[in-house]
């Protein structure tokens, strides 16, 4: 049994084909530059004395792994994932599955976190993340700006400093959880990356650690 195939059709698959191999091309050279500014911008921040780089899947991102010691910063780590603007078929699904770029910020301070609060905005998880002790820990909303934001905490005064610190970001409703976790020893920050105002976003990070953890606020 033969099945006949119309010219027009063969013609629209052709078209597709030159439409996907286009995008691959520009949306690689679009995602790998916008690597290069988020990397750059980062570094010439943190300015890590020995780092090291893991790809993410080819042209959607990278994790960075930089060493400081320097300040009030031990290690500074970020892992970026872009939308695969490379691909016209899978960039539709992407965009409501992952709906943005994202990037995770992990950050080991010299001095400890000795107890835990998170700040998570509110609605933005479809399943919450699985935070350990949730049901010792306290609950209430926040807003900041005119976003809300789900607190937990052990003490009120770590949500203020977490509520003073989601303050100085470029833009609040970009920052969608954020924590300090005493078991890790770590900030942890995921946002929506900007490229105009990452380097202003990664110095807030850094002056943070730098003089607001670094005032010991956990020693009772």
């Amino acid at each position: 049994m033969s099945i006949q195939v119309s010219p027009q059709f063969l013609l629209a698959l052709m078209i597709l084909a030159g439409v996907a191999t286009l995008q691959f091309y520009k949306g690689r050279k679009l995602n790998l530059a916008m690597m290069q500014h988020y990397l750059r911008s980062i570094e010439e921040v943190v300015k890590p004395k020995d780092k090291n780089y893991i790809w993410v899947g080819g042209y959607v991102g990278f994790r960075a792994y930089y060493k400081i010691n320097e300040g009030n910063i031990e290690n500074f780590d970020y892992t970026l994932t872009l939308l695969p603007r490379q691909s016209i078929l899978y960039f539709p699904v992407s965009k409501l599955i992952n709906r943005h770029d994202k990037i995770y910020f992990v950050v080991h301070p010299h001095s400890k976190i000795k107890r835990e609060a998170h700040l998570i905005q509110k609605g933005y998880y479809r399943m919450k993340p699985k935070i350990e002790n949730e049901e010792l820990m306290q609950k209430e909303i926040v807003e900041v700006d005119g976003v809300k934001y789900e607190a937990l905490f052990e003490k009120r005064r770590d949500v203020e400093l977490l509520r003073e610190f989601l303050q100085g970001f470029s833009r609040i409703k970009d920052v969608k959880h954020i924590s300090l976790t005493p078991k890790t020893n770590v900030l942890y920050v995921f946002m929506k990356p900007d490229l105009e105002t990452i380097e202003k976003d990664t110095k807030h990070i850094v002056r943070f650690v730098n003089e607001r953890l670094r005032e010991s606020p956990f020693d009772s």
